[in-house]
């Protein structure tokens, strides 16, 4: 399998969390698949402007000219996303965020009732199935952790991808890839 691992920790001193994903990435590249870990905070992202012309002048591809354009067409591309970021304020950090509204190309702007919900229609035959690794924060509690599995999952829907998974950095290395169904 091909998977792309979105790396959204902003502080380039959270060795722990970057470490975590290597070894993550390592790990799934050992068991025969092809990973790839995207640092965000070393790319030029530029925050979507909400002009639409991704939908209208450019479809499927954002009109800004930055590192947001490859990393849409590396996200369609992969059989698996793995967004990860430290948990801020209860939720990805900004740069995940950031590049999460840029990948809006990837789904059409005509809607569709999709069980009893309006959401944007498919662009493309298929997407690639998500999962979620997550560093906490010192005072996560349950509440927190329900709260963002209900935002990660209504952002996978609308993204219309399949949530596999959410995990979290102080877990063991095995039992994220047990959790992720990696064998």
């Amino acid at each position: 399998m091909k998977y792309l691992i979105l790396n959204g920790n902003p502080n380039d001193e959270n060795h722990h969390f970057d470490d975590f994903l290597v070894n993550f990435s390592e790990e799934l590249n050992k068991r025969g698949n092809n990973s790839k870990i995207v640092t965000l905070r070393s790319r030029k992202i530029a925050s979507c402007t909400g002009c639409f012309k991704c939908w209208i002048k450019t479809p499927g591809e954002c009109v800004i000219a930055d590192d947001a354009r490859e990393i849409a067409r590396e996200y369609i591309n992969a059989d698996m996303v793995i967004l990860s970021s430290p948990l801020i304020l209860g939720y990805f950090s900004a740069l995940m965020k950031k590049t999460l509204d840029r990948s809006i190309p990837v789904i059409h702007p005509h809607l569709e009732e999709v069980d009893g919900e309006v959401h944007h229609r498919k662009r493309y035959d298929s997407y690639p199935s998500a999962g979620i690794i997550l560093e906490k924060e010192a005072d996560t509690d349950e509440e927190d952790i329900d709260i963002a599995k209900d935002l990660f999952e209504r952002m996978c829907l609308n993204m219309r991808t399949d949530l596999k998974f959410i995990a979290y950095t102080d877990q063991s290395l095995e039992e994220v890839l047990n959790a992720a169904d990696i064998s």
